[in-house]
């Protein structure tokens, strides 16, 4: 390859790199792959090759975030506890779609209709995992499809277990997805969907986002008993066929949030409100 385009593309990709986030990466990497528990200063400096003011001003930042921690002597420095809460997430995301498999299976079977996993990722949610029953029509969608938080069922799923400042919040959007169009939201309809939810644990879409098109979904709850995404089930015949196929896509939901570690004894509105 000519020596001028590949500057070139190597510019284009540094354009817009940190320099201080960068450092602060190295340094974590380091430390990581240390073989003592802890590293002095000069080392990471020479392990990184960047000067000990720059350095020591980068790990007392991490510190402080509890992503490095120092030695009681105050001569060394190591990972921190605050890498455990980042790693778990990271975790329980790829584990999520893993332990979810046998569960859409067999709520797929049952109902001869798609169950479809999503996970939460910041404002939007992504379908982690799917399956398609047996059924001869079937609507589906792609794994890695992006839809807004709060978009039909499984966004009244969501909503329904956040605490309850969370949730104020939440509602105050301007552009909320749970009917599809925002400029035809029924706020007081949703929050009823809502505290319906937290006390069955699943909720509908009867054709509020799409003409024709009926949903149920459950919320999926992480370790610290926060959604960390929903179950749904997608193509469903008619009203009827939602409410009646409710209560499994509910019990899916705490399924797969027992295996998460969540905690899901006593009644989830209290909960989701503490």
């Amino acid at each position: 390859m000519d020596n001028a385009v590949e500057n070139r593309r190597k510019d284009a990709s540094e354009r817009y790199v940190s320099p201080a986030v960068e450092q602060a990466s190295l340094i974590l990497f380091s430390l990581a792959g240390a073989r003592s528990t802890y590293m002095s200063l000069t080392e990471i400096c020479a392990n990184v090759g960047i000067h000990k003011s720059k350095a020591f001003t980068i790990l007392e930042t991490l510190q402080r975030f509890g992503l490095v921690r120092k030695n009681t002597d105050a001569r060394g420095y190591a990972l921190g506890p605050g890498l455990i809460s980042l790693s778990r997430k990271v975790l329980d995301d790829m584990n999520a779609p893993i332990l979810a498999e046998p569960i859409l299976e067999e709520l797929a079977r049952k109902t001869g209709t798609t169950a479809a996993l999503g996970l939460i990722a910041d404002r939007n949610v992504f379908v982690a995992a799917k399956r398609e029953g047996g059924g001869s029509i079937v609507v589906t969608m792609r794994v890695g499809h992006r839809f807004p938080l709060t978009y039909g069922c499984h966004g009244k799923a969501i909503a329904a277990f956040l605490p309850e400042k969370e949730l104020a919040v939440l509602l105050k959007d301007k552009k909320l997805y749970f009917q599809g169009d925002p400029a035809k939201l029924d706020k007081d309809k949703i929050i009823k969907d809502i505290e319906r939810c937290r006390k069955d644990w699943f909720a509908e879409d009867l054709e509020e986002t799409a003409p024709g098109l009926n949903a149920v979904a459950s919320p999926v709850l992480g370790p610290n008993s926060r959604p960390t995404g929903y179950i749904v089930l997608l193509g469903l015949a008619s009203a009827d066929t939602a409410h009646r196929y409710g209560p499994l896509v509910a019990e899916a939901g705490k399924a797969l949030s027992l295996k998460l570690g969540a905690n899901i004894v006593g009644e989830p509105g209290n909960r989701a409100r503490s």
